[in-house]
């Protein structure tokens, strides 16, 4: 089944085991002291572990075979004793490595998120919304699951095989080498079925992350969904990405579900080959009876960890899929980096200039071609063109959210690629045409949660653009908690918050992105042109302008052609060339407003 582009997920190759387990340690480290008691209350488990079948030996034999009892009740309270204090230990280890996964899940989401808010905007061009979401949540769930109870369980777990196969060698070594024999088939056994299960999880994964990314684009556009009955065929589509996933979740149950049994199957033939060859030996008084009861105590107890290994394992190798994924995002580079020693900018002027630049999103596709033009402080500049001619990518590029392939753009002659990106869009507000609304407070929208603006000069801000209007006529003012993405405001009211926002914080140069749209009625249009006409007023300002009394309020205008400046000057000037471009563009799409009252 073809996948779409934003769907679209990797199997990732072979894991590297040493080095994942290496770099997720690195997260451990911080809360060692935690680690290092747990485990050393799993070694007073396992060496409790280990008392038992000694105590019912001791019971058998030197108590219940000689026909006394005068020790019976002693070794009885000591069996339970050693019973409740394992209890209490596995409770205390359980506790703090439940708190050690905790803090290491949130330190991975921490460091996964603040590098996903420094990488460029044309990483996220490249990965779906889903895909980074599945990374944050679901991957980081499996590992924090390794670490609260399988890291420090397996080497405990281990230490107990260990200390079980002294103890069994000690109680009678024959006995001890009928059960070792049986042992590499199992081991055989459980490397190949960790194996599959490892790589269906990843498929699994895979599929999962193929879902959530068609869930985030389905939702986000249910608008379009509904308007043109795509339910049916969408429906569809979300069964096949569903159905892969149950598939390889089905595969990987059922690796999992004959895995155990298959342990479980080997214990039980062990199991009857000690008792067949340790009873032949007690009746002929060889072996003693409470020595193949404590052997075969410990027996049970050396599959038991194996069982519990096989099961952590298997988590491990869910982790290990999740952990390259996650580590496959920390590892890529950030496009956009600041200088090792940047410079700063003082006493900002607004000064603008692209000097000579070439720009691709792709390869050599160029979408700017040999771009030079000076925007002075405090000149308003409008760039008009087709569509596709390489508008929205100036200012894009002016907020470095991209960097140019040729030449350079400058701030007061500073080089923007040598300056800090966030000293960058300090001095540069953008207003978009769709400006993204939080769910959050009208107020806290505009001041985008930054406390050094206070609500006074929220209100200010409002005022000058004149937001406050609509505002004001709101049930909780300046508090009305918004929906996801402004669903309860109109889209000229996102417009006027965007606005407002950008007066807020007050830059010195300010880039509009003026998109006509027809759902705005004149009354709000007219609010909004107030609007633009306020922020950019005293400040440097490039319109993307669509509309013509934006046009005609600027300085200058430059008409771009195919990436390439093609013509510059005013309104008028421009008109004044018959043959131009830009009048052509007027012709085709600003004449008709001309009748429109200012």
């Amino acid at each position: 089944m073809a996948m779409a582009f934003n769907e679209e997920d990797e199997l990732l190759g072979r894991v590297y085991d040493r080095a994942l387990a290496a770099r997720l340690l690195r997260y451990v480290r911080p809360y060692r002291r935690a680690v290092w008691i747990a485990v050393v209350l799993l070694l007073f488990i396992a060496g409790l572990e280990l008392v038992g079948p000694l105590i019912i030996r001791e019971a058998i034999d030197g108590q219940i075979a000689q026909g006394r009892t005068d020790r019976l009740a002693p070794l009885t309270a000591v069996f339970v004793g050693s019973l409740v204090l394992l209890s209490a230990l596995r409770y205390s280890q359980e506790l703090l490595m439940v708190y050690v996964g905790q803090r290491v899940l949130m330190d991975m989401r921490l460091e996964l998120f603040t590098h996903l808010q420094r990488m460029s905007v044309s990483y996220f061009d490249r990965n779906p919304v889903g895909r980074l979401v599945t990374r944050l949540t679901n991957d980081t769930a499996a590992i924090e699951a390794v670490v609260s109870q399988g890291l420090v369980t397996i080497f405990t777990n281990l230490l107990m095989l260990v200390a079980i196969v002294g103890m069994m060698l000690v109680l009678d070594w024959q006995l001890a080498l009928v059960m070792y024999a049986l042992l590499p088939p199992l081991v055989i056994v459980v490397r190949y079925f960790a194996a599959k299960q490892r790589d269906l999880f990843r498929e699994q994964r895979m599929w999962l992350a193929r879902i959530n990314a068609y869930l985030n684009e389905t939702i986000t556009g249910i608008t379009v969904v509904q308007l043109f009955n795509r339910e049916r065929e969408n429906l569809r589509r979300f069964d096949e990405r569903n159905r892969g996933h149950l598939s390889a979740h089905l595969r990987f149950l059922m690796w999992y579900a004959v895995f155990e049994p298959t342990v479980v199957l080997f214990g039980a033939v062990t199991t009857a080959s000690i008792i067949w060859y340790g009873g032949g030996r007690v009746i002929d008084a060889s072996l003693t009876i409470g020595t193949l009861v404590a052997f075969t105590a410990y027996m049970q107890r050396f599959y038991w960890p194996l069982r519990e290994i096989s099961q952590r394992y298997s988590g491990i190798q869910q982790a290990m899929a999740s952990a390259e994924r996650i580590f496959g995002i920390l590892d890529e580079p950030e496009e956009i980096i600041d200088p090792a020693e940047p410079r700063h900018l003082t006493d900002v002027r607004g000064k603008i200039e692209f000097r000579d630049v070439w720009f691709a999103y792709v390869d050599e596709n160029w979408v700017l071609r040999d771009v030079s033009m000076v925007v002075e402080p405090g000149e308003s500049v409008a760039i008009v063109g087709a569509t596709g001619a390489g508008k929205s990518t100036m200012t894009a590029l002016l907020s470095r959210f991209y960097d140019v392939q040729r030449g350079q753009i400058l701030v007061d002659d500073v080089p923007i690629d040598q300056l800090a990106q966030q000293e960058l869009r300090l001095h540069v507000g953008i207003m978009l045409q769709d400006p993204f609304v939080y769910t959050d407070t009208i107020e806290e929208n505009i001041r985008l949660r930054d406390r050094s603006i206070s609500p006074e000069r929220v209100r200010a801000a409002a005022e000058l653009i004149g937001a406050d209007g609509f505002i004001e006529r709101l049930p909780d003012g300046y508090d009305t908690m918004l929906a996801e993405r402004g669903a309860n405001l109109s889209t000229g009211q996102k417009q006027l918050l965007a606005l407002a926002r950008v007066a807020a914080f007050n830059p010195e140069i300010v880039l509009v992105m003026d998109e006509a749209t027809a759902s705005i009625d004149p009354d709000t249009e007219a609010v909004i042109q107030r609007g633009i006409h306020e922020v950019m007023s005293e400040r440097t300002s490039i319109v993307i302008a669509h509309r013509l009394n934006t046009i005609r309020a600027v300085d200058r205008i430059v008409v771009l052609e195919h990436g390439e400046v093609a013509e510059e000057g005013t309104h008028e000037q421009l008109l004044a060339r018959e043959d131009g471009h830009y009048a052509r563009l007027y012709e085709l799409q600003y004449k008709g407003q001309d009748v429109a009252p200012a």
